[in-house]
């Protein structure tokens, strides 16, 4: 990493600053304080190897409590952004080189592959519902709760219900505290989502609001569990969404078989 003298870190630290009155609008403070850093690494004004300022320099900067900030980073952390060296500081990361771990939505483009992804789901997300259910805040379940507000009762397009649907999953994980898992779900991106690949309504014979509502019922039942703080209720209620989704997929995959022609 290249070295930087003090006068370079003091001024990455005011290259974050921004008035607090930008960040009072309808999105969760958090939310806009990590679109706020995330945008000045994305637009060079935060360098590889640059370090953030203290939290208790964002807090005075942005007009935000620790908690926010801390959130903050952990996401920033999950998305491969910056890193935090304990008694060092918050540092940020080299862009992930081009051969880094991902799965390519390319690859992900037949109902096999879908399948395949969901039992990795299954196993990943099952365990990550009932920690967050442990360790989840008050600012994470309110962001679960407008990503599931978002996601709808199934009467928006499937295009628009991609992205909630795979923020409630994403903020799932990040409120494990561990950012292992939130990672691997970045890395991952939408094609956790069967539908963002595959007309997932049309396999499983339904028309796109009940499929939709549908989904969204399951999804109040995970959320359910993490507000009230049961992990193993989180758990069987993730275990059982992803496991539906599953055996739906599967049941289409064997129809469209048995469908097929014999040559």
């Amino acid at each position: 990493m290249t070295k930087r003298s003090a006068a370079a870190v003091a001024d990455n630290s005011a290259a974050v600053q921004a008035p607090p009155r930008l960040l009072r609008r309808a999105r969760s403070l958090g939310h806009e304080l990590v679109e706020g850093i995330a945008g000045q690494i994305r637009d060079g004004v935060l360098k590889p190897g640059d370090k953030l300022p203290t939290e208790a320099q964002i807090m005075r900067d942005w007009g935000v409590s620790r908690t926010v900030v801390r959130e903050a980073i952990s996401r920033l952390q999950a998305a491969r952004l910056v890193e935090t060296r304990h008694g060092i500081g918050t540092f940020v990361l080299e862009s992930p080189p081009s051969g880094a771990f991902r799965i390519d939505p390319a690859d992900v483009a037949t109902a096999v592959d879908v399948l395949a992804v969901l039992e990795l789901r299954i196993s990943l997300e099952t365990e990550s519902s009932g920690l967050a259910a442990l360790r989840r805040t008050e600012e994470q379940l309110a962001q679960m709760r407008q990503a599931l507000d978002e996601l709808g009762s199934g009467e928006q397009p499937a295009v628009d219900s991609v992205a909630p649907d795979f923020r409630f999953h994403h903020l799932i994980a990040v409120a494990t505290g561990n950012r292992y898992f939130a990672d691997i779900m970045s890395h991952l991106g939408a094609t956790l989502i069967p539908r963002a690949r595959i007309n997932s309504s049309k396999l499983a014979r339904e028309d796109l609001p009940q499929y939709l509502r549908r989904l969204s019922r399951e999804h109040e039942e995970i959320y359910d569990a993490i507000a009230r703080r049961d992990p193993d209720a989180a758990r069987a209620a993730m275990r059982l969404h992803l496991t539906n989704s599953r055996e739906r997929l599967r049941r289409a995959q064997q129809r469209a078989e048995a469908d097929k022609p014999n040559t």
